[in-house]
């Protein structure tokens, strides 16, 4: 679009200009004609060498050096305006050819700007080699028009803070809202000059032809909408920037119920226990509480029925036809249904995970879909596995990132953030070491070490309890952060601890601390440190509390 700023100016005149009758030409219509255009004379003026009332013997602008000084036959640019809105059969066709017929009257740059999603749209422009196709709802001043509803006349467009230079310059531009239903602001129409005009001439001008291009677009059902491809541009890079799958999912539901115009989105995922209905937390429904109500059982059913014949859509009310092997569906209130397989379909029972499931729409009302809609909703829910495939090699990978390719254990990373949760007088580190590891290595090589390493994770993790988390933080040393009630209890899991070792036929030293009130993570870290060293020194095989620096069991 032609430069998307505009502004109110100081100098916006609240009545028209004197116009002298000996030196005005008439440009259409008296005031009976265009009562929004009559001066106090009764006549529209454009004078000799002037636009509008602009004084021959005022200075140019800058930028104005040469100043257009045709005749403008205002009540022919109203009524060719109001004849080409009469003739358009859609809002596109009304706003170019507004937009052409107000082109043809003066050499400005103009725009017609309507909202679609979350910003104005360009529907029509003239003026201008390049325009611009779009503009957010708070860039610009055309922007601040369509928030506020007013209108803005700019004759220093520098002096505005949201006037925003996007083409050659200007030296008035006037933007008027474009009236919407029930007193909203349905756009903006821009008009910009690049020499100096009458602003008390031009001002209600613009403002009825924006007038009139609003009414028509209402008698024409309103602004356009997106359009479906449009739309489904707009879903499928939402899902590339998902963070999780939750969110993946959200967004999927939401373009579902858009794209389809239905109420209720769902996704019916196959597991071992039977299928069940992912829905939308955000945007509730009761349909959809009922849908998830019918069971895995009855969710299998209709899954399995639907991976295995593909999309398909309801053709109206199901009274009229019948609902054969759908009357689980229709007996909580279904009337209209699309449902479009999505995934590769692999075996459920070996991977729920990989397994696919299927997207389904449904609505209370009956309603006929476009056959088009399945299809969009296809490459929809395509695209929305590729994302999930996307998170879950994002997910292993961010998981191999941070664990011991050995053990298969978390590593030094992980460990440092968990530190960072820890509760005082709640969290207890157990600092874990294997004894004698470096004679195991130097005797029966690097491999019989690695499958010691292997064995004793497994040990150690079998032994801890739900919830306690293990860490591989050096060669032979682990790490066990755990959630006590009182410090006894973390002195006896690292006594199972090495219990369990020794049941493996191996022996382990394990320091014990619990973090303090106003004690440091690392602080936490070198008091059990220091206690396993004190378990090592004294004979290994052994538990040691940094509370009380003295042995708890074991033999020296």
């Amino acid at each position: 679009m032609p430069d998307p700023g505009e502004a109110d100016h100081p100098g916006e005149a609240d009545h028209p200009a004197e116009t002298d009758p000996e030196t005005a030409l008439t440009c259409g219509g008296t005031a009976r004609s265009h009562p929004a255009l009559q001066d106090r004379r009764g006549t529209v003026g454009c004078g000799r060498r002037q636009v509008g009332g602009l004084d021959p013997a005022e200075p140019a602008r800058a930028g104005s050096s040469d100043i257009w000084t045709g005749d403008v036959p205002l009540d022919q640019l109203l009524e060719g305006v109001t004849s080409a809105l009469d003739d358009a059969a859609s809002v596109t066709e009304a706003c170019e050819r507004a937009v052409e017929v107000f082109a043809a009257h003066t050499p400005a740059m103009i725009a017609v700007l309507l909202p679609v999603q979350d910003h104005l749209r360009c529907a029509a422009a003239a003026g201008s080699w390049h325009v611009y196709s779009t503009l957010p709802f708070d860039s610009g001043v055309a922007g601040r028009v369509y928030r506020t509803g007013r209108r803005a006349v700019l004759t220093d467009v520098s002096a505005d803070a949201d006037y925003v230079s996007l083409g050659p310059p200007v030296a008035v531009e006037i933007c008027a809202p474009i009236p919407g239903p029930g007193g909203t602001t349905g756009g903006a129409f821009n008009v910009e000059w690049r020499t100096p005009v009458d602003i008390d001439l031009w001002l209600p001008v613009v403002e009825a032809v924006a007038a009139r291009i609003g009414a028509r677009i209402s008698a024409l059902g309103g602004p356009p909408t997106e359009s479906d491809s449009e739309k489904l541009l707009r879903h499928a890079l939402s899902f590339g920037t998902a963070r999780d799958e939750r969110q993946l999912l959200h967004r999927s539901l939401v373009a579902a119920r858009e794209v389809s115009g239905l109420s209720t989105p769902a996704v019916l995922l196959p597991g071992r226990a039977g299928a069940r209905a992912l829905l939308d937390d955000r945007n509730p429904t009761a349909l959809g509480d009922r849908l998830a109500a019918l069971g895995p059982e009855v969710l299998s059913q209709f899954t399995v029925r639907a991976r295995r014949h593909g999309s398909g859509y309801t053709l109206g009310d199901p009274s009229q036809f019948g609902a054969h092997g759908f009357e689980q569906l229709t007996s909580i209130g279904v009337r209209t249904m699309i449902s479009v397989p999505v995934g590769p379909g692999r075996d459920a029972d070996a991977d729920p995970r990989s397994a696919g499931g299927v997207l389904l729409v449904v609505d209370e009302r009956a309603i006929r879909p476009d056959p088009a809609i399945p299809n969009l909703l296809e490459l929809l829910a395509a695209h929305a596995w590729t994302s999930l495939d996307r998170l879950e090699t994002l997910r292993r990978l961010s998981e191999k990132a941070s664990s011991d390719p050995l053990t298969g254990l978390r590593h030094y990373g992980p460990f440092g953030e968990r530190l960072a949760r820890a509760t005082p007088g709640r969290t207890a580190l157990l600092a874990i070491d294997i004894d004698r590891f470096k004679q195991l290595n130097d005797e029966y090589g690097h491999q019989a070490g690695d499958r010691a390493l292997v064995d004793l994770a497994r040990t150690l993790l079998a032994t801890l309890r739900s919830g306690d988390e293990l860490y591989r933080i050096g060669g032979d040393e682990f790490a066990a952060v755990i959630e006590v009630k009182r410090p006894e209890e973390a002195r006896m899991i690292a006594e199972r601890l090495a219990q369990a070792a020794r049941r493996q036929g191996r022996t382990i030293s394990v320091g014990v601390a619990l973090q303090a009130a106003a004690e440091s993570a690392a602080d936490t870290l070198r008091r059990a440190d220091q206690a396993l060293y004190e378990a090592k020194r004294t004979g290994r095989d052994s538990v040691r509390v940094a509370a009380s620096n003295r042995p708890t069991s074991g033999v020296a």
